[in-house]
């Protein structure tokens, strides 16, 4: 069991500790600003003048005109479901949208976040233009619902951590539970949850081949660091005048 856990969580939890001891709080700037940002849009969105303002930043409806749609998709990932409670997108955000910020940077967080997000929100409209007898259609009443927060997202780069990382069972872990959360709760966010991991997967797919095409070289290697490189550089080009300066002893 110690020998598995190792293997699994070992190389994430040794980076994210090292991040966390070295610089504390600072090592996450992105993912505080998104609980920040997250928290403001709750705390509008539940005054009376503010929900309107919310809904018309962030509200995604597959309704909507898809330029529309588009265009306030990024907000979306951090205006709160209004079904659910505030402090659970909080503390994912806060846990996943961390451990990513640490492990793969705040760019490629952002960017494997909206990459997921969008699928969702993709999978909307064209799980409403197949129809409800098709497996993999919506029934019409959807067209309404109000598709915001950060599931997706989370889902999402939770996936992608766990490849980058090798955590492979507890990347399978996520997939399966987000399957039996379908099969629990058939709902429009659980087949978006599918969505954004068979985009997330996709990504994966490809960077992996995109490796196996430079040579298949690993993706976390430990750099070996001289310190004093001068003095390795002075000590191998002395090493073959000690070999010639030692006699023959031939004949």
């Amino acid at each position: 069991m110690r020998r598995f856990v190792a293997a699994e969580w070992g190389p994430l939890y040794r980076t994210v500790r090292s991040a966390l001891v070295r610089r504390g709080w600072r090592a996450v700037p992105m993912s505080l600003g998104a609980v920040c940002l997250t928290l403001v849009f709750q705390i509008v969105q539940n005054q009376r003048w503010g929900f309107a303002f919310v809904q018309d930043l962030g509200s995604v409806r597959a309704s909507d005109p898809l330029w529309l749609a588009l265009l306030r998709t990024p907000l979306s990932l951090f205006v709160p479901a209004l079904d659910l409670p505030v402090w659970g997108a909080l503390a994912q955000m806060l846990l996943v949208f961390g451990i990513a910020e640490i492990c793969v940077g705040w760019r490629r967080t952002l960017l494997i976040g909206y990459v997921a997000t969008l699928a969702g929100t993709t999978y909307a409209r064209v799980g409403l233009a197949l129809g409800p007898h098709h497996p993999l259609g919506l029934p019409d009443s959807d067209r309404l619902i109000v598709d915001t927060g950060p599931s997706a997202a989370v889902v999402g780069l939770s996936v992608y951590v766990c490849w980058r990382y090798g955590a492979y069972v507890t990347g399978g872990a996520v997939v399966l539970l987000m399957g039996v959360e379908l099969l629990v709760k058939d709902n429009l966010a659980g087949k978006e949850h599918l969505a954004a991991i068979a985009a997330v997967a996709a990504v994966c797919a490809m960077l992996s081949a995109a490796g196996s095409r430079q040579g298949g070289r690993p993706r976390n290697l430990h750099r070996v660091r001289v310190r004093h490189p001068l003095r390795y550089r002075l000590r191998h080009r002395q090493q073959p005048q000690r070999d010639r300066s030692v006699p023959s002893r031939s004949g």
